[in-house]
């Protein structure tokens, strides 16, 4: 898939969600209980009430974001400021990071130990190659240098985005 496609792919895969929801199919359901407005409701309300904004929603949320209306500010914007927890997928979880709750302390750290420095909610970490290679992406493409390694801080937006884009596009394929 080409990066340029992951929404429509999204979009794609909302509409086989909601069906899948409104068939009661139980990993669509246990999917469609994680939204607060969609957790109490009964299987025949679910079924009658499950939208198709739910269904981004959902799949926004697995991604690591806040939902779908985050997903397209981070896909349209240059200038993000919370990235959710979209740098920390579970396949993430058992490599060796260093974290900072200052950007000024991790700038410190990577400046000392290299890696990459990534955005957690409102927390930063560094991480070293196979992260980068765990999350999909090329730890060795030059949008890297061009972004100076630093998510947070990039020195070329258009860079940074180009990774965003194929990190996305890589997630929702694997």
């Amino acid at each position: 898939m080409h990066p340029e496609d992951v929404v429509e792919q999204l979009k794609i895969r909302a509409r086989f969600l909601q069906k899948q929801i409104e068939r009661l199919e139980p990993p669509a359901v246990k999917r469609a209980r994680t939204l607060p407005e969609l957790r109490s409701l009964q299987e025949d309300a679910l079924r009658e009430n499950v939208q198709r904004r739910h269904c981004l929603a959902i799949l926004a949320r697995e991604l690591g974001l806040n939902g779908w209306s985050h997903l397209t500010e981070l896909w349209t914007s240059s200038e993000a400021s919370e990235w959710g927890k979209l740098f920390y997928p579970a396949a993430c979880g058992g490599h060796w990071n260093m974290w900072s709750s200052s950007l000024e302390e991790a700038r410190a750290i990577r400046a000392e130990h290299g890696g990459f420095l990534l955005p957690y909610r409102h927390q930063m970490l560094i991480v070293e190659r196979a992260f980068i290679e765990d999350l999909g992406l090329d730890s060795e493409h030059p949008d890297w240098a061009r972004i100076g390694r630093n998510w947070l801080e990039p020195g070329d937006l258009a860079a940074r985005h180009r990774l965003l884009k194929a990190m996305l596009c890589a997630r929702i394929t694997s």
